[in-house]
């Protein structure tokens, strides 16, 4: 594949928390990649995390397990300050959004622009194939276990 010059490979850029890896973060990760040659993922800090409760699994381990995917060709941390500064290093030819990132794309496209990033953005679909396929859900259901223990053991 080629990018948009013609010349070289098509970079793709993921982002995300990546906490408590499950299989919606395979499937993004593995859709990201078969957009193009190599696929660069960044991994939120943990104090960039607002958005939802804090990440459990520490910002390096995430960035480890993120690596060891056969899908990924490079991980690391976010910027702790500004998020567009990895994507400028990279350069991708296209960043993919998942369907739970709650991201303008129309946004995102223009803070690109104005650094003179020409991106393609694409968003990825849900995966709806498992019972956990979201961080919120896996800490759901061992909250509830943890409760339904306790109940039991009184």
């Amino acid at each position: 594949m080629k990018n948009k010059s013609g010349k070289g490979e098509i970079k793709v850029v993921a982002t995300g928390t990546f906490d408590l890896l499950h299989p919606g973060h395979l499937y993004y990760l593995k859709e990201s990649r078969a957009l193009g040659d190599e696929l660069h993922v960044i991994v939120a800090r943990d104090k960039n995390v607002v958005h939802k409760p804090s990440p459990i699994v520490p910002e390096m381990q995430r960035v480890v397990m993120v690596s060891a995917l056969s899908s990924v060709t490079s991980a690391r941390l976010g910027d702790p300050t500004d998020m567009m500064r990895p994507i400028e290093e990279i350069k991708p030819d296209i960043i993919t959004l998942g369907c739970n990132q709650h991201f303008s794309e129309q946004d995102l496209e223009r803070r690109l622009r104005e650094r003179g990033l020409m991106a393609q953005i694409i968003r990825i679909g849900e995966y709806k194939e498992c019972t956990y396929c979201s961080s919120q859900d896996i800490r759901r259901s061992i909250v509830e276990r943890e409760c339904q223990k306790q109940k039991n053991n009184r």
